[in-house]
């Protein structure tokens, strides 16, 4: 998602994963992505893949990551004060993929509780819950998100298949799916600069 760079998401693990969890996952990726390997080789991916290790493999770095991580995970989202979550037909489908992409993240970085409640979608999203009440109506009607005996909300197995099916042709919808490279910041893109000249050259 749009905003800081998720390192977990990065390394496709839980938030809770151990170190060993951590250096094995990022050893197998790496072998993957390292740009030597000519079937399966990308330099941006595997960059990301070094920062994500460097900081979640470190005990300190990981645990000031993870405070920075937790004080942004309750302000709302860059992406969602975009006009294309406000207006008519097209903003209420955007609405959908926000919440959907919303739900997802938080299933995936937290499989004990992955749910949110409406506050919580509400602050997120950047929008009076009057503009979620509909998308919330219809996602659940749908089934592709489920109110739990707390009224918090849950993504199921078809929201998931929605959001991906829609990052497939709608812009939006893919740079929810995925954090993009911008948002590492100046020293990422300038690694990958170089590390990119080096195998150019």
């Amino acid at each position: 998602m749009s905003g800081p760079l998720d390192y977990y998401e990065v390394l496709q693990i839980n938030r809770n994963a151990d170190t060993e969890t951590v250096r094995r996952v990022y050893r197998f990726m790496a072998a993957r992505f390292h740009p030597d390997n000519r079937k399966t080789g990308d330099v941006e991916r595997f960059l990301l893949l070094r920062q994500a290790y460097e900081v979640l493999s470190d005990p300190e770095r990981r645990e000031q990551y993870d405070a920075k991580s937790a004080a942004a995970d309750s302000e709302p989202l860059d992406v969602f004060e975009l006009q294309d979550f406000i207006d008519g037909a097209e903003g209420e489908i955007n609405r959908r993929l926000g919440v959907l992409s919303i739900l997802y993240y938080r299933r995936r970085r937290n499989e004990a509780r992955p749910c949110l409640s409406l506050r919580d979608l509400e602050r997120r999203i950047a929008l009076p819950r009057e503009y979620l009440d509909f998308t919330l109506w219809y996602l659940r009607a749908k089934g592709y998100v489920k109110a739990e005996d707390n009224s918090d909300f849950s993504l199921t197995a078809a929201g998931v298949d929605y959001l991906g099916s829609a990052s497939s042709h709608n812009q939006i919808a893919r740079e929810l799916m995925w954090p993009r490279a911008a948002s590492a910041g100046p020293t990422y893109r300038q690694e990958y600069r170089q590390v990119s000249e080096g195998v150019a050259a």
